[in-house]
C-alpha cells in the first residue's frame, strides 16, 4: 500500500520549517516542541529516505541537494492539504445544517416556517430528522436538536424556545355542533381525543378546579401529531400547545375553545454540543429560531 511508503507526517513538519527557518531551534518553537526533539525527528526522516538532507555546519544547517529538490513537494503537499482544510471547513459551515427533532414539532411548526429560514439564509439547507429518540449527534450527524423536557442535558448546550401552554381546540366543523362554550364546564361534555395516558383532559379540567368529569371517552393517540390531525378531522376536542396550533388558529383550521391555558412543566429545547455551538451556520440558525419563537 502508497501508505506505508510515506515518511511520518511530524518528520515532514519538522523537515519543512526546519528548511524554512535554516534553523533547528525556531522549527522547534514553531511546533511546540524541544530543538532535541525536531533533531530526532530529522535523523529519522533521513534515516527512512536513506539520504542526507541537511548539512550541519557549526550551530546553523543547510539544506543539501538532495534537501532542496525534496522541499518544494513537501512544501506544497502541506499547501494542498491546509487548501482542502480550508474548503471543508468553509462547506461545513455553509452547507447542510442537520437538525434533530420530534415528527410534531417538525410537522406543526418547523416546516411552516421553512420558508422565511430559507429567505433569511439562502447558503444553508436544512436536513431534518425526526425522531421520538435523543439524537445522538456524533453518530448521526446531528449539527443541532429541539427537545421537549426540562432543559437540563449533560454536555449540551440548552436554550429555551417556548413554554408549552395547552389550550383545548377543535375543528370549525366539531364547534358548529354545540353551543359556544362560555365556562370551562361547558366543555366536559363534548368528545373529546386524548394523548396515551388519557389524563391530559383530566389535568386540564382539574386546573380549573372541575374535579367531576366522569371517565375518559374517545381516541387517544401516543404521537401529538396524530392527535392534532384527529381534531383536525372533527373526531373531538383537544388539547394542543398553543404555539404548536398557531397557524391552524390563524388560518380558520381549527378554533380556540377557551382562554385558559394548562402550562406543562416541560418546555421545548435548542441545545447543541458544546464543542460545536459556535459554528456559523449553527449560530445562524439559533439566531433566526430564537428569534421566530420570541416574536410568536
Amino acid at each position: 500500500m502508497i501508505e506505508h511508503k510515506l515518511p511520518p507526517l511530524n518528520a515532514l513538519r519538522a523537515f519543512e520549517a526546519t528548511a524554512r527557518h535554516l534553523s533547528v531551534k525556531n522549527a522547534a518553537e514553531e511546533l511546540c516542541v524541544t530543538p532535541g526533539a525536531v533533531s530526532q525527528l530529522l535523523k529519522a526522516l533521513e534515516l527512512h529516505l536513506g539520504v542526507a538532507l541537511f548539512r550541519r555546519v557549526n550551530r546553523g544547517v543547510f539544506l543539501t541537494d538532495a534537501g532542496q529538490n525534496y522541499l518544494p513537494a513537501v512544501r506544497n503537499a502541506f499547501r494542498q492539504i491546509a487548501e482542502a482544510t480550508r474548503r471543508v471547513a468553509t462547506a461545513a459551515d455553509t452547507g447542510i445544517l442537520t437538525v434533530s427533532t420530534t415528527p410534531f414539532f417538525a410537522s406543526a411548526w418547523l416546516v411552516p416556517h421553512l420558508e422565511d429560514f430559507q429567505r433569511v439564509h439562502p447558503e444553508i439547507d436544512l436536513q431534518v430528522l425526526t425522531g421520538k429518540g435523543l439524537a445522538d449527534f456524533s453518530r448521526d450527524g446531528v449539527d443541532v436538536a429541539v427537545r421537549h423536557g426540562l432543559g437540563r442535558y449533560p454536555g449540551l448546550v440548552s436554550e429555551r424556545l417556548f413554554a408549552v401552554e395547552m389550550i383545548p381546540v377543535a375543528a370549525p366543523s366539531l364547534a358548529a355542533r354545540f353551543p359556544a362554550p362560555t365556562r370551562s364546564q361547558d366543555l366536559t361534555t363534548w368528545p373529546h381525543v386524548h394523548d396515551a395516558d388519557r389524563k391530559d383532559w383530566h389535568l386540564w379540567f382539574q386546573a380549573q378546579g372541575i374535579e367531576d368529569i366522569g371517565p375518559p371517552r374517545g381516541p387517544a393517540f401516543d404521537d401529538s401529531g396524530l392527535l392534532l390531525k384527529a381534531v383536525l378531522a372533527g373526531q373531538g376536542a383537544g388539547l394542543a400547545p398553543a404555539a404548536m396550533a398557531a397557524l391552524d388558529l390563524a388560518e380558520g383550521r381549527l378554533v380556540k375553545l377557551a382562554d385558559v391555558a394548562w402550562p406543562e412543566a416541560y418546555a421545548y429545547y435548542l441545545v447543541c454540543p458544546e464543542a460545536s455551538c459556535n459554528r456559523p451556520k449553527i449560530i445562524a440558525f439559533r439566531t433566526w429560531i430564537l428569534g421566530c419563537c420570541a416574536s410568536a
